[in-house]
């Protein structure tokens, strides 16, 4: 760590079920951080006591009454963290599979005002995939391209991972209390950044899969993600052409999707009426059905276009910094 950044990282680690990697996980991240802010989410194992016995001032353990998931633990930190003064807050899971050592690089665009958020990259090399159950490779892909159209963050990958790092301005532009509180979190906080204008930068690295047990389970999520991820693209796609601004990609997405299901309904309905009657249809009516219809694709896949490129390149955290003078 720098000098000029001693002081400012804070490390939140959500701990429940792992009390035989927990200590080890405290351990690496202080070598790191100013501050670490472990949060008890009801763990029924006592992994909070565990943290309790470490003796270090930079420690602090925060307990939870009832367990609230990985996201309302994480934000329980994050809320700490803030109010504590932090700059860059990261958060570090407490299974083991994260390597603290990389915390300084993940902490460093944000300290330099070139993103609001960085978070872990597991697919950027192949060689990084080695080890990586077939399930989650498959899993992974099918959730990022959902969650690239529900956050708009086209360029990302490995929307799940959990080793992350936020800028506090960046943080505190968002609406905590609405994101996700399970599973969801991760991708909801995409979600919310995006709607925030916030850079978001992946750091390429390597998973480290031991003998622990996730406690996550992909047939109780699979429903819940998509059904989260559906409702964000609404949202988003509401609040980003609609409600902050209407420009011509507004325009193409509503021709566009008139045009497509006009022809779409045109055309089944005249196919259908085709097939009753054994008269084929004329070619006026072919062209009614298809024009539109190629039309309407041609303005949607335009709208495409404009909304990939249509990503945050102005860090908050630089906006904020030459407002405030910092």
């Amino acid at each position: 760590m720098n000098a000029d950044q001693a002081g400012k990282i804070a490390v939140v680690i959500p701990c429940y079920r792992a009390t035989g990697t927990v200590a080890q996980v405290v351990g690496a991240a202080l070598h790191h951080a100013d501050g670490v802010f472990c949060v008890d989410d009801a763990c029924p194992d006592g992994t909070g006591n565990l943290v309790a016995a470490i003796a270090d001032p930079r420690l602090r353990l925060l307990r939870h009454a009832h367990n609230l998931g990985v996201g309302g633990a994480v934000k329980t930190g994050y809320r700490a963290a803030l109010e504590a003064g932090f700059e860059v807050i990261v958060k570090l899971d407490s299974d083991g599979q994260m390597d603290a050592d990389l915390i300084p690089m993940f902490a460093a665009p944000l300290l330099d005002h070139r993103a609001d958020y960085c978070k872990g990259n597991r697919f950027f090399e192949l060689e990084y995939l080695k080890g990586m159950p077939l399930s989650r490779l498959l899993g992974n892909s099918l959730l990022s391209f959902f969650s690239k159209i529900s956050s708009g963050y086209w360029r990302l990958l490995d929307p799940t991972n959990g080793f992350t790092a936020i800028h506090a301005a960046a943080l505190r532009a968002l609406p905590l209390d609405k994101v996700d509180d399970r599973y969801f979190f991760e991708s909801d906080m995409l979600f919310r950044l995006n709607i925030a204008r916030a850079v978001v930068l992946d750091v390429p690295m390597r998973a480290r899969y031991g003998s622990e047990r996730s406690n996550l389970r992909i047939h109780r999520v699979i429903w819940p993600f998509l059904a989260g991820h559906g409702k964000n693209i609404c949202k988003r796609i509401f609040y980003t052409y609609f409600l902050r601004d209407f420009n011509i990609a507004s325009l193409q997405l509503i021709v566009g999707l008139l045009l497509t299901l006009f022809g779409l309904v045109f055309g089944l309905s005249a196919w259908f009426s085709s097939l009753e009657s054994g008269i084929p249809a004329s070619a006026g009516t072919v062209m009614l059905a298809g024009l539109p219809s190629l039309i309407g694709v041609q303005l949607l896949l335009s709208f495409l276009n404009f909304d990939i490129l249509n990503t945050p390149t102005q860090a908050i955290s630089s906006f904020r910094s030459r407002t405030t003078g910092d």
